[in-house]
């Protein structure tokens, strides 16, 4: 997942992984506590500390990707007692071929088409549906997508207009043995929504990943989208985790008297 949406920088300090990249997407701009480290609490206030001057330095808040789990109950506890909020619950969902028949086999769709760049009309898209700032944060985030190997899906409606678009990120590319797959940027026109695109894009992508030997698929979805959830749980998507973000509160400076 870190290597399927990676960061301009890309620091590692003890088991944390810290990234930035111009304040584009909380993921690319948040500590991956890979390992959540010591018990100690002095110790993690002490890493907490390097982490908040690297992100000041950058002008970012400091933000945490951190699973929800027993391995990251200390860290969670100081990020607590620092005030830091919880935000974003996010749900790892996964899918191994063959588990829901007919996700990823059958012919192809052809109003569904895929290429291994991004289109200017599939950015338009997704920007448009998903995207925080301008064009400079567009460009930003086309260098985060051009930093893995990938498939790109755009589906069209009737009128042969742009309806719905996603990444499918190939981070393993190039090793040997199957790899995993993770399907990204899952954006559908607003009026556009309900009418069967988004299902279309997943079962086209997961159909190139089949024929490419993906031994299976992820995808990451707000816990609080149910109507994506319902659409992913048919595609035979089944949750295997899930992690959130802890923010640190701005600190208020006090003025007047």
């Amino acid at each position: 997942m870190d290597a399927a949406w990676p960061a301009a920088e890309r620091v590692e300090s003890g088991g944390w992984v810290l990234r930035a990249a111009s304040g584009v997407t909380q993921r690319a701009n948040s500590v991956w506590a890979r390992d959540p480290g010591n018990d100690d609490p002095h110790l993690q206030l002490a890493a907490l500390r390097e982490a908040r001057l690297w992100y000041r330095n950058r002008r970012l808040p400091l933000i945490f990707q951190i699973f929800d789990g027993p391995r990251q109950a200390a860290l969670h506890a100081v990020l607590d007692d620092e005030g830091f909020t919880r935000q974003s619950e996010t749900l790892v969902l996964v899918h191994r071929p063959g588990t829901k028949p007919g996700a990823d086999s059958g012919d192809a769709d052809p109003a569904v088409e895929i290429s291994v760049e991004p289109s200017a009309e599939w950015l338009e898209l997704w920007w448009s549906v998903d995207g925080r700032g301008g064009d400079d944060g567009l460009a930003v985030a086309g260098r985060i997508l051009a930093g893995c190997p990938a498939l790109y899906g755009l589906a069209r409606d009737d009128g042969g207009a742009p309806a719905a678009v996603a990444r499918l990120a190939l981070p393993g590319t190039g090793t040997t043995g199957p790899t995993w797959g993770g399907l990204y940027c899952m954006a559908t026109r607003p009026d556009a929504r309900r009418l069967g695109y988004g299902g279309r894009i997943v079962r086209a992508l997961l159909r190139e990943g089949g024929a490419r030997g993906v031994a299976g698929y992820w995808l990451l979805v707000m816990a609080s989208n149910a109507g994506a959830r319902s659409l992913y749980a048919h595609a035979g998507f089944s949750e295997a985790g899930r992690y959130l973000y802890r923010q640190e509160r701005p600190k208020r400076h006090l003025t007047g008297c």
